[in-house]
């Protein structure tokens, strides 16, 4: 018993902060330079006219798409949380397939999201399509 009690600062620290999770910093800092402008800063879009990202079915049903759209920007209407958005995005054709995966993967991870993550397979053979 002795020992629990000695123990239980830390446990409890780790139940808080989470045990063993770590933060996608590379790729929180690359929305932030890239994406947040528009995406804004906790991913809640702009209205109806740039599409969130947190808590958004469309991020989390279409990778293939997201990663594409990272890359090679996206044109003409996207449904998210069932409104429609038509508002051009630009893309990011200087992003390294790495970078975009590390994208995604907070976007996957971040405000609540839970939508697991891709590889750089997976994204590769997405940009070749």
């Amino acid at each position: 018993m002795r020992y629990v009690l000695y123990f239980l600062p830390l446990i409890v620290l780790l139940l808080v902060f989470g045990c063993g999770k770590t933060d996608n910093v590379q790729g929180h800092n690359l929305y932030d330079q890239h994406c947040a402008n528009c995406h804004g800063e906790y991913g809640e879009g702009l209205r109806r006219l740039i599409p969130p990202l947190a808590g958004a079915d469309y991020l989390r049903d279409n990778p293939r798409e997201v990663v594409r759209g990272i890359r090679y920007g996206m044109q003409g209407p996207l449904v998210a949380n069932g409104i429609t958005y038509d508002e051009p995005m630009p893309g990011n054709e200087d992003l390294t397939e790495f970078q975009i995966v590390n994208i995604v993967n907070y976007l996957h991870q971040a405000w609540g999201n839970d939508y697991g993550g891709i590889t750089v397979e997976q994204a590769r053979a997405w940009l070749k399509e």
